[in-house]
């Protein structure tokens, strides 16, 4: 219960976070999304979910076959995310804990200084969630074989960042 909580806190953070003027009804709806993430019957390990399998391509779309116009800011922190993982020495469990707070805090200047509106906002935000879950399972971790499949699952994710958004 406590992971749907903060999942869905998190996810309100992406929606109060972005510097857009959006209509009553828009924020309405917006928090009809944020608090109907499923709840989980099992407990399953973070390499299970659907989120590290990257089920968010099945939901993105492209802007009528094109990649959407991202932010430069948006795009800055998917590079430098990627940076990080790609010039971390990870060993220990330690490693891949520090390298999933040097993410989450990446991640949220991208939230910060998200300027981004209408559909591709949207797109992005069908990006972000299960990066958001990511990050946090391997802050969670417990095992360095998990850590380093959640990694992996991490910068897959960075890198399909590319597929949708320019």
């Amino acid at each position: 219960m406590k992971k749907v909580n903060f999942i869905t806190m998190i996810f309100s953070v992406f929606l109060l976070g972005c510097k857009e003027n959006k209509q009553a009804n828009d924020s309405t709806n917006d928090a009809e999304k944020a608090t109907s993430v499923p709840k989980q019957e099992t407990k399953k390990s973070p390499v299970q979910s659907s989120a590290m399998n990257n089920a968010w391509v099945d939901e993105i779309k492209l802007d009528s076959g094109s990649k959407w116009q991202a932010n430069m800011e948006t795009t800055q922190g998917v590079d430098k995310m990627l940076d990080l993982i790609k010039s971390s020495d990870l060993k220990t469990l330690e490693d891949y804990h520090r390298l999933a707070t040097k993410l989450n805090e990446e991640k949220n200047f991208v939230v910060k200084e998200c300027t981004m509106q209408g559909a591709s906002h949207d797109n992005l935000h069908v990006f972000l969630l299960p990066l958001v879950e990511k990050i946090e399972a391997l802050s969670n971790t417990s095992t360095l074989s998990q850590a380093t499949i959640i990694t992996y699952r991490i910068e897959e994710n960075l890198e399909g960042y590319y597929t949708y958004f320019q």
